[in-house]
């Protein structure tokens, strides 16, 4: 009779493993979002772009959230700033870009509560952070890719069961070096990054 029952208490473990993401699924909402910008608050070590890097500059990208009804979700997230550390030097830098892609945890106030109006949450994650300068004879041309750090917040609000919008500020950081960056003292950069996106729920 033991030996049944824990067999039996298998078997309910097992299906309650099985049922628990389809309970979820039923829960959850895929969020597209597309997003623009502005980056702005820049700090850098890169030895060419440090005097360029600090003002404000045209951001877009790309957002998959998958989120629960209650307080959790998932997010990839890719961005991309053309001239991100901008013209100062006009002779100098020809044209910089910044891409970021990265994963993402999200805290959010439960559904329960919220309903459907405006839904705050939390953001954080780690990923990629690609930085190119290309220069105007190539000497001091930068190209690195560093592991980097993101962190922030927003709300989301729906005006329809199937469109909403989103706003969001978050700041990237680098977390590692790249040897191959022409820096001033080791790799730096973090950047804010403010955003207004359109919610597409499926």
């Amino acid at each position: 009779m033991d030996v049944l029952t824990r067999r039996t208490r298998r078997v309910l473990l097992a299906a309650l493993f099985l049922l628990v993401p389809h309970v979820a699924l039923a829960q959850t909402d895929l969020l597209i979002v597309p997003f623009v910008g502005t980056k702005f608050g820049t700090d850098t070590s890169i030895a060419i772009a440090g005097t360029t890097a600090s003002g404000k500059k045209l951001t877009f990208g790309l957002s998959t959230m998958i989120l629960t009804d209650k307080f959790l979700g998932v997010e990839a997230d890719l961005g991309q700033t053309p001239q991100f550390f901008g013209g100062g030097a006009q002779d100098l830098i020809t044209s910089s870009v910044e891409t970021t892609l990265t994963g993402n945890v999200i805290i959010a106030v439960p559904k329960m509560i919220t309903q459907e109006s405006l839904r705050p949450y939390l953001i954080g994650g780690l990923g990629l952070m690609h930085t190119r300068v290309s220069t105007s004879r190539g000497v001091l041309d930068t190209k690195s890719d560093l592991l980097g750090l993101d962190i922030g917040g927003g709300a989301i609000g729906m005006l329809s069961p199937r469109a909403g919008a989103r706003f969001e500020l978050r700041r990237f950081r680098n977390l590692t070096s790249d040897s191959g960056a022409v820096t001033i003292g080791g790799t730096k950069l973090s950047f804010w990054r403010l955003t207004a996106g359109l919610v597409l729920r499926y």
